[in-house]
């Protein structure tokens, strides 16, 4: 505690209107501040330093609107190992930046009253406020606050820190952000009121207590108070680059405005969470591969209380849904749905086009407690569902309600469960396997064989219509393309399921994507591009071709193969060039169609252009194209998908695939398994 004759010097130091001007301070030692002092902006640039500010403040701005506060306060790139403690920055843009630093402390620092601007609209507006942590690992954020500003903290191509009993509530953005980020760990920190909402608006705009996107993958938050947030826990797709392998765990994000949980992302973990009094508890679309086991999602759209978007009948909300985007692969355990007005669990695929797109499929629910709902579950368009042992009570219009559209429904009582749980049946299940056209291919399961545990029933789906209730399967499949193959498991008392993304290539020669890298260049005199052949990433042959596209112009970007001289490509008698292509787009609006274009180009002069009639890396054939591969199928003469301009070309000279996003760096294609068929 200062005496009060310092506090009454520093009251005096802060009526000053800009503190912007005042010469900046370079530490390059360990550094005690003087907490009677007020301090313009400092820049460490040392590594292996300590900085004590002993309450000291950095100011900027003091006076006028907090949008139009400048500068940083604290600043730091390229070392590491720094304590930084005690002190407090306000008044600038941005409190504290790290850039390119390792193995950093930060602790018991303020940085609120910076950036601020709750009266902002819908959209982006930068990565600005309290902390922003570029390319920084292995550091700890403990006990500090950031109130009263955009951003409070934000990670981007941060990996393996530890955010900790930090207060970073009161924001008008986020509270935590993360932008490919991923192994961070998030533990009992304020991340509460997340919100940027006018009196009477009915969404809160874009702000959320915790943002997570792009490739933000193996990130643990646990035990945080995500509270009275525009959303509680959001994990964005907006450029089809998802982030998995999260797991959340003991969180609460009750009085959302809109979700407590949203997530459009596959293979994330939700663990005895809280998720009630919102809009909806999880809103889950497009989230493959999920596991909810043991959390609360009760009175939830209540009329009196957060009821924004009723997308469920007669103005129904639920404590869990899934939909406007598929379901595969979904599994939950013992959560408890009570009061919600409209679905304990709602199991919806796409209502558009009644499920010709997609249904929610291969699920399992097991041992929920679904009470004082409209309906305890309410499904439609949903294919391979088993019920095991749910509790329902007093639910009023149906425990479960179905129709004709939902298949292959199985029910059965549960009771006791084993003592040893059925182990996840498929070897590797998230790693896809790759086999082609004709091959026979050996599916193996993992099933636990102990008197406790010994499955009575198994079914596989292996995603051409054909079903087997065999261990294991050994299957050829006569077209290539993507399956999606599912098994599920019971012993009457409880069920486990699994599941294999599986690609199925073309038996054709390759063309330039094996073993011809150094005939690859691109055609963007804005762009760079660099090619290497990727022995992880590929589904023919022995690699992929990886095309890294930095800087990137935001235009069209080609990547050319071209054929040798004394050993052009001959189209004749074909009807199709095929090939494979996955990508991590890193920029936030994604993808600026069509795409992929595709030019064939010959000796001679005449060049072919074929267009898709649509957004093919935008809209996969199937939501699992966004992480994986996508079959390209172009049509060497035109068709109701493709339109083609130009002469024919029988022999080709080179082949350009042609892709435009928005512009952020860095945009990463790999191709692979091209051929003529």
């Amino acid at each position: 505690m200062l005496p009060l004759r310092l506090l009454a010097i520093s009251a005096f130091l802060l009526t000053t209107s800009v503190r912007a001007d005042e010469p900046s301070l370079e530490i390059t030692a360990d550094t005690v501040l003087d907490p009677t002092k007020v301090y313009g902006p400092i820049i460490i640039k040392a590594s292996n330093i300590t900085i004590d500010g002993r309450g000291a403040e950095v100011v900027g701005s003091t006076t006028g609107n907090p949008k139009g506060f400048k500068g940083v306060g604290i600043f730091a790139k390229g070392v590491s190992k720094v304590t930084l403690k005690n002190v407090k920055a306000k008044g600038w843009e941005t409190g504290l930046r790290i850039e390119d630093g390792k193995f950093w402390t930060v602790e018991n620092c303020d940085f609120s009253d910076n950036f601020h601007d709750p009266e902002f609209g819908w959209g982006e507006q930068g990565r600005r406020g309290g902390i922003v942590l570029e390319r920084v690992q292995g550091s700890t954020l403990r006990k500090n606050k950031a109130n009263r500003v955009w951003d409070a903290c934000v990670l981007v191509d941060s990996d393996s820190n530890k955010i900790v009993q930090n207060d970073f509530s009161h924001t008008s953005n986020t509270c935590l952000k993360l932008w490919h980020s991923s192994d961070n760990l998030v533990g009992k920190n304020n991340l509460s009121y997340g919100l940027r909402i006018k009196t009477g608006e009915v969404h809160a705009r874009d702000s959320t207590c915790v943002l997570i996107e792009s490739g933000s993958n193996e990130n643990r938050f646990s035990d945080n108070d995500c509270t009275h947030g525009g959303d509680g826990i959001f994990i964005r797709v907006l450029n089809g680059w998802v982030s998995t392998g999260n797991a959340f765990t003991k969180n609460d994000v009750s009085y959302a405005n809109n979700n407590g949980f949203e997530a459009w992302s596959p293979r994330n973990t939700y663990i005895e969470n809280k998720a009630n009094h919102c809009s909806y508890g999880f809103w889950l679309g497009a989230s493959d591969k999920t596991l909810l086991l043991r959390n609360e999602a009760s009175y939830n759209g209540d009329p009196k209380g957060f009821h924004n978007s009723p997308h469920l009948p007669n103005n129904g909300h639920a404590g869990i849904v899934f939909m406007f985007g598929p379901s595969s692969h979904t599994r939950i355990y013992n959560n408890t749905c009570v009061g919600n007005n409209g679905a304990g669990i709602a199991v919806l695929g796409d209502q558009g086009t009644k499920g010709a797109k997609w249904k929610a499929f291969h699920w399992v629910l097991e041992g929920n407690t679904l009470a004082d709902n409209r309906w305890g579950i309410y499904a439609r368009y949903a294919d391979w569902i088993d019920l095991v042992g749910n509790t329902f009570r007093n639910n009023t219009a149906a425990d479960f309600d179905k129709d004709a559209s939902v298949t292959n429904v199985s029910e059965y009582p549960g009771g006791k469960p084993p003592r040893t749980m059925i182990n996840r049946s498929v070897t590797a299940a998230d790693t896809p396997i790759a086999r082609k056209v004709g091959d026979r291919v050996w599916i193996p399961s993992t099933l636990d064989q102990s008197d406790d545990a010994k499955p009575e029933a198994v079914r596989w789906d292996l995603g051409d219509g054909t079903i087997s209730t065999e261990p294991h399967v050994a299957h050829v499949f006569r077209e290539a393309g993507f399956y999606r193959v599912g098994m599920t498991v019971n012993n009457g008392r409880s069920a486990s399921l699994d599941w294999r993304d599986l690609y199925i290539v073309d038996d054709l020669p390759e063309i330039g994507t094996d073993g011809d890298l150094a005939r690859w260049s691109w055609n963007d005199e804005q762009s760079k591009v660099i090619f290497t052949e990727d022995s992880r990433a590929y589904l023919a042959g022995h690699h992929s071709i990886r095309a890294e596209v930095r800087p990137y112009s935001g235009g069209r970007v080609n990547f050319v193969y071209s054929a040798p001289q004394d050993s052009l490509i001959s189209s004749k008698g074909k009807t199709s060039l095929i090939f494979w292509i996955r990508s991590q787009n890193g920029n936030v609006t994604g993808w600026q169609g069509p795409n992929p274009v595709v030019t064939l180009l010959g000796p001679d002069g005449k060049s072919r252009k074929f267009t898709p009639k649509g957004d093919l890396l935008a809209q996969p054939a199937y939501n699992e194209g966004r992480e994986g591969w996508t079959r390209i199928v172009v049509p060497l003469k035109a068709d109701a998908a493709w339109e083609v301009v130009g002469d024919e070309v029988e022999t080709i000279k080179s082949i350009s695939i042609g892709l435009d996003s928005w512009g952020n760096d860095p945009l990463t294609v790999w191709i692979d398994g091209m051929g003529l068929r």
